[in-house]
């Protein structure tokens, strides 16, 4: 069993930047799909950004140019470091990591855009 631990979320103005992590207790990282989804109240969860196995870096149309999405396979982490914040941005957050015989979620973490 892999737990996955969040930090980083908070409160930010428009225009600002945030960087989310999330780190894994165990498993082969490498060996994983690695992605971010973030979910917005009243909204459905959504797809981010994700680095598959392979190393193949897909964005969300609503984030490119803005976010950049990390891993790091040695250290077991998984980095977005989020810039140009909007109040659109407003959700929370949740890192996942995927292969075909497991699907791990961290607790998820707010990251709230307001002036």
């Amino acid at each position: 069993q892999v737990q996955l631990v969040e930090s980083g979320g908070g409160l930010v103005q428009p225009g600002g930047s945030l960087r989310l992590s999330c780190a894994a207790s165990s498993g082969i990282f490498s060996l994983y799909d690695t992605r971010w989804y973030r979910q917005a109240l009243g909204k459905q969860r959504e797809l981010v950004a994700l680095i598959n196995s392979g190393g193949m870096i897909i964005y969300a149309d609503s984030v490119k140019g803005r976010f950049t999405m990390s891993r790091d396979n040695a250290m077991k982490t998984m980095d977005l470091q989020m810039n140009s914040l909007e109040p659109e941005d407003t959700a929370v957050y949740y890192c996942n990591v995927r292969n075909r015989m497991a699907d791990y979620w961290g607790q998820g973490t707010q990251v709230t855009v307001s002036s």
